[in-house]
């Protein structure tokens, strides 16, 4: 994650399972999604056993450096340069998010979608602290290449953490 404020585990407790369900109906969402950090450092299949119990619409967005736990019903493979994904995500993958830091990354996107499941959507997101140089950038490319759909951090425009 490219929020600073998410790395310090001191300012986010560890919460039960059961606290978490409890803060997810508090919410009125039947939506959950669970991201990073990095999630699959962890072993999720008791926690989203717990939520599918509830009902819930569990998604996932992962950098997919480690193997998949969990039972998910949206899986969106977001790769990181320093860590390739496993062979796995490709083929599970819904959604491909491949944030953009500058052009030859668009390369590295394509790479990543010439292995992905048919089935799977393209998304190209501008990297936040170059989004004013790179997404015009990116509307030109997926004009060029309409596989590809345009990502952005609505939460950041409306300065939600």
């Amino acid at each position: 994650c490219d929020v600073k404020e998410s790395w310090n585990k001191d300012l986010h407790p560890t919460k039960t399972i059961d606290q978490l369900i409890k803060e997810a109906h508090e919410v009125q969402s039947n939506f959950i999604v669970i991201t990073g950090g990095e999630p699959v450092m962890y072993e999720l299949n008791e926690l989203t056993t717990s939520f599918a119990k509830e009902k819930y619409y569990l998604a996932i967005e992962t950098s997919g450096a480690y193997p998949l736990t969990g039972t998910w019903h949206w899986i969106c493979l977001s790769p990181k340069k320093t860590k390739p994904p496993q062979v796995e995500y490709y083929e599970k993958a819904n959604e491909l998010k491949v944030v953009i830091y500058n052009k030859s990354d668009l390369k590295w996107a394509e790479e990543h979608a010439s292995k992905i499941n048919k089935n799977c959507k393209l998304y190209l997101q501008a990297e936040w602290s170059v989004r004013d140089k790179i997404t015009p950038l990116l509307i030109t490319y997926i004009k060029q290449h309409p596989k590809w759909n345009l990502s952005i951090q609505s939460h950041k425009y409306i300065n939600i953490p």
